[in-house]
């Protein structure tokens, strides 16, 4: 199994984890025994949450309020995590921002904004925590990029460039960590069903895009934690979901783009 097994001193840390996939992927690491450090911004949820799994699972559960676009705060949290003798064994990179407008028309702090919470924090919790993983022999890395990776979408052009800087650093760290008993994970979804969509300004696309595209955070997360339980080096949730990201990765640009941007706009309108 590529997931350390549950230890007294160890923790999933799971930014993003007040709603949608976050905390449903929380809930599952809680599930099968793993204690869990729930980070985000809203505190309230944090706590209840972190209750909730402690009384459910008995679990070790900590609630930590942090903006993570900031270095500073996320030093904060490593110095929290470190002062609690908890060693991050688990690593699920989840909290992220979405827009949904060009470029151009877009607050040029939200773009900054974005860039910073989808790509450095990610980053840089990657490369803090990945070392001690690599000397202890065990360690598992669970990056929630989206299919918005395969392929540029004019319209959310931004938001898809950082999710295929995720999936390209996730795969090819992927490859580097082969024989050290570390395993990264990438998860591409769909459409899903969460509070993301009101807060990057699209949740008329759940009235537009039929059922049949959308999945629940819940099958996501069991999807996420299930592939990285086998090492695998990337998943994409949903058999509709698959053949976009293979039609979004082979078909040629000068067709793709113009499709992606009337599909896009018909959704984001």
């Amino acid at each position: 199994m590529a997931l350390p097994p549950p230890s007294a001193s160890g923790t999933a840390l799971v930014t993003g984890a007040s709603a949608g996939i976050g905390e449903a992927i929380a809930r599952q690491l809680a599930s099968r025994g793993h204690g869990v450090t729930l980070v985000a911004r809203r505190e309230d949820r944090l706590n209840a949450l972190a209750g909730e799994l402690h009384e459910r699972h008995g679990v070790r559960a900590e609630a930590i309020a942090a903006d993570l676009g900031g270095a500073a705060a996320r030093d904060g949290l490593v110095a929290q995590l470190d002062g609690l003798g908890l060693e991050v064994e688990i690593l699920v990179n989840n909290a992220g921002l979405g827009t949904a407008e060009s470029v151009f028309d877009l607050d040029r702090e939200r773009l900054m904004a974005m860039l910073r919470i989808n790509c450095e924090a990610l980053l840089d919790f990657q490369t803090r925590y990945l070392p001690a993983m690599v000397a202890r022999g065990r360690g598992t890395v669970i990056n929630i990029a989206s299919t918005a990776a395969f392929q540029p979408i004019p319209g959310t052009a931004t938001y898809a460039a950082t999710k295929a800087f995720v999936l390209s650093l996730s795969e090819a760290v992927h490859e580097e960590l082969k024989g050290t008993g570390v395993t990264l994970t990438a998860v591409c979804p769909g459409p899903v069903k969460t509070e993301f969509m009101q807060a990057a300004g699209i949740e008329q696309a759940e009235e537009q895009l039929p059922d049949v595209f959308w999945m629940t955070s819940e099958a996501v997360a069991k999807a996420a934690v299930d592939a990285a339980e086998k090492g695998k080096r990337a998943v994409v949730p949903g058999l509709l979901n698959r053949a976009g990201a293979l039609t979004g990765q082979h078909t040629p640009r000068m067709l793709v783009l113009p499709l992606a941007k009337r599909l896009w706009r018909s959704q984001a309108l």
